[in-house]
């Protein structure tokens, strides 16, 4: 019995051997290139360096007037330089208010061995609070040399005094700060650990929603810069306070202070050690460098940023108003951010001007193995000399 095919079976039967055939003979279907921007086709037509922006910059920086780079010969010049450079970054951070009272207020006191901490509150101005912990070694002879620690980006001052993502103590140094303000206790020394401007509980409520690592430096920063400030000099201003807190303690020291932090603290260090003689001795761990070779051609934080600092100065003419007061530099050999072979060369044109002080022994720095992390081999001990 035969079975009659209508037309739409037989022109569906036709479309079938067609799609087969050349299914049989199509090559496989390479992945489309990977687009590279509106000049991928036409990169031999046009100067592609000239759509570099970070090489334009770096061309430019080489034109940077650097007016008050260090040129001195002779300590007096060299202490007129620092006179006048000293009031040129105190306008390019914005400047700095009136003192205000500290409105102190203890929260709590606890024991650990070896050491006592106390954390408390004061004001820096009006409306703007700073959290700190007083570290106070044991069987040390009082009045204390005392050690401004400033945390660098983080969960903020908790990095550095021992307390732990879940707000528990710890004792194993982890992260790369290593808890320093403890060490520095550990050596001897009365540590006040302060909490930056934007780290840890310094933060706006939207900020800290995102967790305890979230820092809140791009709002507050870029507000800074709105207002005609800069972060670097409200967290400036905070070290210059917490100085005059330790002066009405009688358990420490005020002729005897250091300063100390690394990465964003090592950047509030340089400066206020710069801008504040009552700094004897800093150490600034993980951040002296270049502007050109660190700030200038790397993704950085907000906060470090000075608007027009290289019409005056580089970063190690800044470091360079420390002298001659101990300073003591650190940075990892594989620093990703802040390139070892700038951090070597701003120590040199920083000891020149140590040199011309007559006091080239009072800065030293060390290059360890390693990466962005306090190490403190040397420099904790140097601080504790410098302080003695």
């Amino acid at each position: 019995m035969s079975q009659s095919i209508s037309r739409r079976e037989l022109g569906l039967a036709a479309a079938f051997s067609v799609s087969a055939a050349a299914g049989q003979s199509a090559k496989p279907s390479e992945p489309p290139k990977k687009y590279g921007g509106a000049l991928q086709n036409d990169a031999a037509k046009v100067n592609m360096s000239e759509f570099d922006p970070v090489a334009w910059t770096l061309e430019r920086y080489k034109s940077a007037p650097l007016r008050l780079t260090f040129r001195a010969s002779t300590p007096a010049e060299a202490e007129a330089w620092q006179k006048e450079l000293r009031a040129k970054v105190t306008e390019l951070l914005g400047g700095f208010p009136d003192r205000t009272p500290l409105h102190f207020e203890s929260l709590e006191t606890r024991e650990f061995p070896g050491y006592m901490r106390e954390k408390f509150v004061f004001e820096s101005r009006p409306g703007v609070g700073v959290l700190a912990y007083l570290l106070t070694p044991n069987d040390v002879p009082r009045p204390l040399p005392a050690v401004v620690c400033i945390p660098g980006h983080g969960r903020g001052v908790d990095d550095i005094v021992g307390i732990d993502e879940y707000g528990h103590d710890r004792t194993d140094k982890p992260g790369y700060q290593h808890d320093f303000a403890i060490q520095t206790a550990e050596h001897g020394m009365a540590a006040l650990a302060i909490e930056p401007m934007a780290f840890g509980c310094r933060r706006d409520a939207l900020t800290a929603s995102k967790g305890l690592e979230q820092t809140a430096c791009q709002p507050s920063a870029g507000a800074a810069l709105l207002l005609g400030e800069t972060m670097i000099g409200w967290r400036v201003w905070d070290v210059m306070r917490a100085i005059d807190w330790i002066e009405t303690r009688p358990e420490l020291d005020p002729k005897r202070v250091g300063c100390m932090g690394i990465s964003g603290g090592g950047t509030a260090t340089c400066f206020a050690a710069a801008l504040d003689t009552r700094i004897r001795a800093a150490v600034i761990s993980g951040y002296l460098n270049t502007f050109r070779d660190s700030i200038m051609s790397l993704s950085h934080c907000m906060d470090n940023y000075v608007p027009g600092i290289l019409n005056w100065a580089e970063q190690y003419d800044v470091a360079g108003l420390i002298a001659p007061r101990p300073l003591f530099s650190e940075g990892g050999e594989q620093d990703p951010i802040f390139p070892v072979k700038a951090t070597r060369e701003s120590f040199q044109r920083v000891r020149r001007v140590y040199t011309v002080f007559g006091a080239p022994d009072k800065v030293q720095q060390d290059i360890f193995p390693g990466e962005h992390v306090f190490n403190g081999r040397r420099s904790l001990p140097f601080l504790k000399q410098a302080l003695s």
